[in-house]
C-alpha cells in the first residue's frame, strides 16, 4: 500500500484555502459575515496573543456558513481536479490511501474521484469544530497502527512533520516544487530532526 498527504503533494496548492476563495466569489456576504473575523484573528496569531487553533477554528468557520455546500464543493472539484499532479495520476492504485489534515468534507469527493481511499481530519459543520484527532504529524502515524493498516511500502508527503509517518513506511519520498519534484526523504540526521521537531511544534496551518 502506498500512502499520500494532500495538500503540497498530489495536489496543489492547499485545497481548504482554494476552496474558501470559490466560496467567497460565489457567496459575496462572506466579506461581511466571515473575513472580518478571520482577519482580527490572523493578526492576533501574528501577534500571539491566540492560540494557532482559534485561528484555524475561525478560518474553517465558512464551511458553516454555505447553504449549498454540497452542490459547491462538487463544482469545484470539477474545476480543481486538474490540480492533481500528473505524476501521481501515472503511478496511482486502487489501493492507495490519502492520509490528510484538511476537513473530511472537502477530501472525500476528490477521493471518490480518483478512486482511492482517504483518512482526513472529520470536521462537523454543524457545529464548526473539528471532533476527531487532527491528522497532523504523529497523529497520522498513531491513527495507522492503532487501525492495524497493511504495511506502507511508500509513503509521499511535502512537509518534515510528516516524518513520523515516512518511518513507518519502507521507502519514504519527500515532495517539493509545488507537487512536482519527487525525491528521497532527507536522512535524519541531529540538524534534521531539529528542523522535524520544529515542523510538528510549530502546529498544522492552512497554506494561505
Amino acid at each position: 500500500m502506498n500512502v499520500y498527504d494532500f495538500d503540497g503533494t498530489i495536489y496543489y496548492p492547499d485545497c481548504a484555502a482554494s476552496f474558501a476563495l470559490w466560496c467567497l466569489r460565489r457567496h459575496p456576504s462572506l466579506w461581511f459575515t466571515y473575513v472580518p473575523k478571520l482577519v482580527k484573528t490572523a493578526i492576533l496569531l501574528k501577534l500571539k496573543k491566540i492560540p494557532r487553533f482559534i485561528f484555524e477554528r475561525n478560518f474553517f468557520s465558512f464551511l458553516c456558513l454555505i447553504d449549498d455546500f454540497d452542490e459547491q464543493i462538487e463544482k469545484f472539484w470539477d474545476k480543481h481536479i486538474n490540480g492533481i499532479s500528473a505524476w501521481y495520476l501515472e503511478q496511482k492504485k486502487e489501493d492507495d490511501l490519502i492520509i490528510s489534515a484538511s476537513p473530511n468534507c472537502i477530501i472525500e469527493p476528490i477521493a471518490r474521484r480518483l478512486g482511492v481511499n482517504f483518512i482526513a481530519t472529520e470536521y462537523d459543520r454543524d457545529v464548526g469544530a473539528f471532533v476527531d484527532n487532527l491528522m497532523f504529524a504523529r497523529e497520522k502515524a498513531a491513527y495507522i497502527f492503532d487501525h492495524g493498516f497493511p504495511e506502507i511500502e511508500n509513503f509521499y508527503s511535502d512537509s518534515l512533520a510528516d516524518t513520523p509517518m515516512a518511518l513507518c513506511a519502507e521507502k519514504a519520498h519527500l515532495v517539493t516544487n509545488k507537487a512536482q519534484k519527487v525525491e528521497d526523504w532527507p536522512k535524519l540526521d541531529i540538524e534534521m530532526i531539529e528542523k522535524v521537531h520544529e515542523k510538528i511544534e510549530s502546529g498544522w496551518s492552512v497554506h494561505l
